[in-house]
This record gives structure tokens, sequence and C-alpha cells, in this order.
């Protein structure tokens, strides 16, 4: 079970619980901050001072006092009025990450939120009662506000929960998993249920899991393409890289050098030519900034996983709340942008490796669309053709999400951070992304089978065969798709992820 502080999340620990559903519990430590901060908003709340969303509206509104006695209706009306989620319902494992980030934030002792509704959202989690929440809706400032939204209703019992994979009311849905929900909200608890970056930092943190998988497969996809197309192997000496110095593009020359070890199909520079294109030549310097990149994003993003996005926030010690703007999305904006042209660049130069492999013209000898009988058969002709809609497809969706902003509120609220949409738009161009890897690698195995046998690097030699488990060698055309559709689902599987990152260890 893992032990939340609201200060130690890593990346691993989030996908443990959002993807493989480990249990989460609480830290001590952190139940005792909670505790002093609710105390400290409940004094608040008995001196009558006005405070932002303790007994003021919201947004626009900010400056109209609540009366005492309807401050728990304020907080159930903030969650009803702001539910306004529409598009696709999110996928189970996003939600998951939604419900541990808001929880981990709120332990901080920042909030002011009594531990029981804490509490109840991570009943939901360890229950694995997922509320439906929507995917569009949300301006990223201040924070995910609709999302948040529809995630929070079932503690109160309304919204909706799905139950074995349907859709249903919240009541019922909390009935079949032996949930209570809580009968009211007190002052300030739906301003702190809502107010925070966790739907684009959930979806986000995800997509930047699966982006770094995608890196060091991109780095297995290459070395097949490098045997298959006889690649000059001089191209990751270590001297090269060292000279210009950037440590993405050093680890992924070390790792190239590893996973060809052994291979007689790679050539030296002059033997059978002088350089090759860049697409193999600089692929080093490629793949190496996009390493670069995730590492970048990866800071980003687990520094907003332990981060207080709540407003106001209040400091019991001081005697003071303070509102402000730590809800603002914008530093996650612009690290998801990052990141989808980052990865975006994977899918780039894999697509000019695919066209270099099926052109004669650019092969090194292979047969023309890599098929023995080119004009009777097309072979993968159209491969390279799915693959290049793909990137011009990632190509529309990298266009920055975080550049547009559009006023809200009565223009209280007048500049927004878009980082819901850069979210989004990431995981879609990690999806295409894994699609142009594949059949890299379903051209390149066809490659290997077209060539005078040889041996193999000690990565090429593991992906062929996996991948000959999976697809045969193709001889005469037939249906391509369900080849494709095999290989995608497997360079995403547990199976070649554990081997890709046991082999990181090894280089």
């Amino acid at each position: 079970m893992l032990r939340i502080d609201g200060n130690h999340l890593t990346l691993e620990d989030f996908v443990a619980v959002t993807r493989h559903h480990e249990k989460a519990m609480i830290a001590k430590e952190s139940i005792d901050k909670v505790h002093k901060a609710n105390a400290y908003i409940n004094s608040l709340v008995k001196e009558g001072n006005p405070v932002y969303g303790v007994n003021t509206g919201f947004g626009h509104l900010s400056e109209l006092s609540i009366n005492r006695c309807d401050t728990k209706k304020l907080q159930e009306n903030l969650l009803l009025s702001h539910a306004c989620g529409v598009g696709d319902v999110l996928d189970e494992e996003s939600v998951r990450g939604m419900l541990l980030l808001r929880i981990n934030a709120l332990i901080k002792g920042y909030s002011g939120i009594r531990l029981n509704v804490i509490e109840k959202l991570l009943e939901l989690l360890n229950k694995n009662c997922i509320p439906v929440v929507f995917s569009k809706g949300s301006l990223g400032a201040s924070g995910d506000l609709a999302m948040l939204a529809h995630m929070a209703l079932p503690v109160l019992g309304k919204g909706e929960v799905f139950v074995e994979g349907e859709r249903r009311p919240a009541k019922e849905g909390l009935r079949a998993f032996n949930i209570e929900p809580i009968s009211h909200l007190e002052a300030k608890e739906g301003l702190c249920l809502i107010n925070g970056t966790q739907a684009m930092n959930s979806i986000g943190a995800l997509a930047l899991h699966d982006a770094m998988h995608l890196e060091r497969l991109a780095s297995a996809s290459l070395s097949m393409s490098m045997e298959a197309l006889g690649g000059i192997i001089d191209v990751f000496d270590d001297d090269i890289h060292q000279l210009r110095n950037h440590q993405g593009q050093i680890d992924v020359a070390k790792r190239m050098r590893h996973y060809l070890e052994g291979s007689t199909h790679v050539t030296r520079q002059g033997q059978d030519r002088i350089q090759d294109g860049y697409s193999l030549r600089c692929s080093p310097q490629v793949h190496g900034a996009t390493l670069a990149a995730l590492r970048h994003c990866k800071t980003i993003l687990v520094s907003e996983m332990n981060a207080v996005t709540d407003n106001p926030l209040v400091f019991p010690d001081e005697d003071k709340v303070l509102s402000a703007g730590n809800f603002h999305g914008q530093p996650l904006a612009l690290a998801l942008d990052y990141l989808a042209i980052a990865v975006s660049e994977l899918a780039n130069i894999s697509e000019r490796r695919i066209e270099r492999m099926v052109n004669d013209d650019l092969s090194n000898g292979l047969p023309s669309f890599l098929t023995e009988k080119p004009g009777l058969n097309s072979g993968f002709m159209i491969v390279q053709y799915s693959a290049a809609s793909l990137v011009s497809e990632n190509k529309v969706l990298a266009h920055p999400g975080s550049v547009d902003s559009i006023p809200s509120s009565a223009n209280q609220e007048d500049h927004v951070s878009m980082g819901m949409t850069s979210a989004r738009k990431a995981r879609e161009i990690i999806a295409n992304t894994q699609k142009v890897l594949a059949m890299e690698l379903m051209c390149a195995a066809q490659a290997l089978d077209l060539k005078d046998k040889g041996q193999l690097g000690k990565m090429s030699e593991v992906l062929y065969h996996e991948i000959r488990e999976r697809v045969q060698e193709i001889e005469t055309d037939t249906l391509m798709y369900p080849h494709i559709h095999r290989l995608e689902a497997w360079v995403m599987s547990d199976d070649i992820r554990a081997h890709l990152e046991k082999e990181e260890f090894h280089a």
C-alpha cells in the first residue's frame, strides 16, 4: 500500500496506483495538518470576516457576501454549477489519477477541508468506484473546474459513477460499492475539491510515462532499421557526442552502441558509403533532444503532483488566508506542449526511416516496397502512407495549446492556460507515435528477411523474434491492418516495457 504525505509522490508511484490499482493510505502527520487547517477555517467562519470562497461568491461574484446560514449550500451549489463537462468520458486511469492527486494536494494542510471528505475521495479510489468525468470544458485556470466538479459530485451522492463498466447514478453506484456519501459540505470544501490542476496533471503524467517508454522504443526500432539498411554505426561513437555536450544525445548514442552490439548487418564509415541520410546519421541528435525534453517535463509534472493548487490558501500558524493563483495551469501547459512536440519528432524521423526501407532508391539494395514481386504486389507501400498520415496529423496537434487564452468570469479571469487542451493533444500524439513505431518495426523485420542472413545486434535479435511471434514474413499481398494492430498493442505491452527498462539499466 502506498503511503502518501503530499510531498513525495513519484511518477512511478502515480502509475502504480492509477494503472496497476495499488491502494493508497494517508500518512499520520498529514492527518494532523488537515485537522489544524480545518479548525482554522472554522474559526474564520465564526468571526464572519469576508474570506474568498468561504463566505463570498466565486470569480466575478467574489465581492458578494454570503450569509453564514448559506455557506454549506454555497459549496454544494459550486459543484453543481461547475459540472459542465462535455465530450468523451475520461478513461478510468485518468480519473483515478485525478483522485490521487487531489487527495495528495489536500493532505498538505493548506486548504481547510475536513478529513472525512478527503477520506471519501480515498475510498472511491481504493474501491475503484470511478466518477464519470468528461474530457472537455476546462480552461486550465482556475484549474480544471469542470472536470474536478464531476469527480467530486459522487462524494455527495450526486453525478455518476462506473459500476462494472456501466454508467450509473452516483447513489445507486455507491451502494454497489458499499460506500456511504457524506451528508453535506462545510465552508470552503466545494472550492477545495475543484480548484486545482489535477485533471491536466493526471492525463499529462500518464502521457509522460508512455512517452518515456516510446523514447526507449524509438531507439529499439532505430536499431532494427539500422540493421535493415546497413546503417553506419560510427555515428554513435562517444567522441562525437561528448563534443556536443547534450546529455540526452550522449545517452541515446550509448544506448545504440549497446543495442547494436554484435551486429554484422551494420557497416563502418567508407565500407559501403561515406554517410547515411539524416534519419540514421542524425538519430542521436534528434532522439536525444526528445529524451532531454521528456526529462525536463518530468521535473515539472512531478513537482505539480506534490503541489498545493488550492485558492485561497490557509496558513494557520501565521493566522492568514491568501487568495492567489496557484491553480493556474501555465507550468503544465507549457511542459505538455513541449512533450507533445518532442514525441511528434520521434514519429517524424521514424516515418522517414520507413520511407528509406520501402523506397528502392534509398534502401541500399532492398526490393521495392519490401516485396520480391513488386507490381503484382504493393507490399509495404501503404504502410508508409499510413505512417505519413499520422505524422502529418501530429504536426497539426503539436500546435501549442498554451499560446491561447480566452477571458472568463466576466473578465475577472482574463488569462487562462488551456493546459487541459495541451494534455489531451499530447496523449493523442503519443497514440499516433506508437502506431508509427510499430510500423517501422514491422518494415524492418520484413527487410531483414529479405537480406542475406547475418548476426543481429542484441536488441534487434530480441525484437525480431518477438515480432515474428506475432507477424510472419509477408510474401504476397494480404490484409495488412491486423498485423499492424497486433504490433501496435505489443509495443505498449508490459513485456516490452520491462525488457527495455532492463536493457536501459545495463546500457
